[in-house]
């Protein structure tokens, strides 16, 4: 594995067009290599966003994306859970947090609107949060940064109007 990564995980971007964007945006300003969202897409112009970036990326249907199933092939969009891999690194990635075991090295999901971490057997579990700001007026990603063996996971979020993102950083 690569001595350091840095990926990017949104969810649950809803139709918010302009806090998918900014959410993306902030992202890849932080130095994201790899994109992932965790689900509830809805609009394919969030899906042509991820595609325009130029870093990879990838997605999972969320329960809200039926609209977007006809895309299956045309974007990076799977049924869930979706196993990948990033280098040596296994993760699985998933809307709904209905498979959560320590199967993989990296257990993404989504769907509960709440942003949550904390590694269990060797697996770190992840739910970024939500774009949209819809259960709270937050808009939430997070940046994982892997280095030398260990997880720095930093969370960041802000109010849509607000103008500088504030984090909290955890450590595995």
């Amino acid at each position: 594995m690569k001595k350091n990564l840095k990926l990017g995980i949104l969810s649950d971007s809803h139709t918010q067009t302009t806090m998918h964007q900014e959410v993306v945006a902030h992202l890849l300003e932080m130095g994201a290599e790899y994109l992932i969202h965790a689900g509830d897409i809805m609009l394919e112009e969030h899906l042509q966003l991820l595609e325009d970036t130029p870093v990879p990326y990838v997605c999972v249907y969320g329960n809200n994306d039926t609209s977007l199933i006809p895309l299956y092939g045309q974007y990076k969009i799977y049924r869930e859970p979706h196993y990948f891999t990033i280098d040596t690194l296994k993760i699985k990635l998933m809307h709904m947090p209905y498979y959560m075991n320590s199967d993989a090295d990296i257990v993404i999901s989504g769907h509960t609107h709440t942003f949550d971490c904390s590694l269990n057997n060797g697996t770190l579990f992840i739910n970024p949060g939500e774009v949209c700001a819809r259960e709270k007026l937050l808009m939430e990603s997070v940046i994982l940064e892997i280095k030398e063996g260990k997880y720095y996971v930093t969370h960041y979020f802000k109010e849509p109007q607000a103008v500088e993102w504030q984090s909290r950083k955890v450590l595995f």
